[in-house]
């Protein structure tokens, strides 16, 4: 029989396990974690001995509360000891404006990814807080987005459905880069916000002119159904893995097509995707099952 004073005791480790936990996902996994999550992978029809190494860092959000300088910083150091062939950066350099923090100027923030060096070199494309944060762009309904101007002023070049062809150890391949797929929110219907997005990707990959592999750039992971066999890699970020992951499911995923593309590596029809759960918040400063990640991809060593 239960007691009173059982009741009670067992209801205090309750709440106190969920203060606990909440303060978890509030205060440290967000802040002091950092992981770094591998993917052997070798695609389909990808040239026997190539290997070649990928860093990816995605959704950094800078602001002066979860992601300040120190922290990308320490994200710039982790990445260039991992020794990548290239580190792609896969957009939302931006936080937006929540009520929980302060954003970082991206006089700020560029100058620390500019610290990031590979031999192949550092490519990026944005993501759609880059286009939300800059208000001109919005009215305007186009860009260079502000995000772009200011990474390349630091010397990392910036892909809007445009394509280079880079080559290691004698083999060649290709990153393409696709413009945002919800750049501009253009208005509301029955309640749901609507967005115009500046992506090509039948154009972005008509600018490949041989047959060497190409690994695709995107922001957000929906596009992939679309995506052909001729891509050897999709790359994405924008979910977060959902922030809250419980047993490989999140709650609530930026995704038409839900946990279906909320993280990790997703092979369908003999195509590869790898998404990663990204480094700082949206929304909510919180993580919790998925923390912030640096994804190092190695192509041609297995999968």
């Amino acid at each position: 029989m239960i007691t009173r004073r059982t009741f009670f005791k067992g209801l205090g480790a309750l709440v106190a396990g969920g203060a606990g936990l909440a303060g978890y996902a509030f205060g440290i996994e967000p802040l002091y974690r950092l992981s770094v999550t591998r993917y052997p992978i070798t695609p389909r029809n990808w040239p026997e001995g190539f290997k070649l190494k990928l860093a990816i860092i995605a959704d950094i959000h800078a602001n002066e509360f979860l992601m300040p300088a120190q922290r990308i910083e320490e994200i710039v150091a982790v990445t260039n000891g991992l020794g990548a062939d290239a580190v792609l950066l896969l957009g939302d350099y931006e936080i937006g404006r929540y009520w929980y923090t302060k954003r970082q100027q991206r006089v700020e923030w560029a100058p620390l990814l500019a610290q990031l060096k590979a031999p192949l070199g550092v490519h990026a494309v944005l993501g759609n807080h880059d286009w939300w944060d800059d208000r001109a762009a919005q009215r305007a309904r186009k860009g260079p987005a502000a995000a772009r101007l200011a990474l390349e002023k630091v010397g990392i070049p910036v892909y809007e459905n445009d394509v280079v062809r880079l080559v290691k150890d004698g083999m060649p391949f290709w990153l393409a880069g696709l413009g945002d797929q919800i750049a501009f929110l253009t208005g509301v219907k029955d309640g749901r916000m609507i967005f115009q997005g500046v992506d090509d990707l039948d154009g972005t990959l008509a600018k490949v002119t041989d047959d060497a592999p190409v690994i695709l750039l995107a922001h957000e992971p929906d596009v992939f159904p679309r995506v052909s066999e001729r891509v050897a890699l999709t790359v994405c970020g924008h979910t977060h893995g959902g922030q809250v992951r419980l047993f490989g499911w999140s709650p609530i995923v930026p995704s038409a097509f839900g946990n279906r593309y909320a993280y990790g590596h997703v092979v369908e029809t003999e195509r590869d995707l790898v998404v990663s759960g990204g480094l700082g918040c949206s929304k909510l400063p919180v993580r919790f099952g998925v923390p912030p990640e640096v994804v190092i991809v190695e192509l041609g060593a297995g999968g």
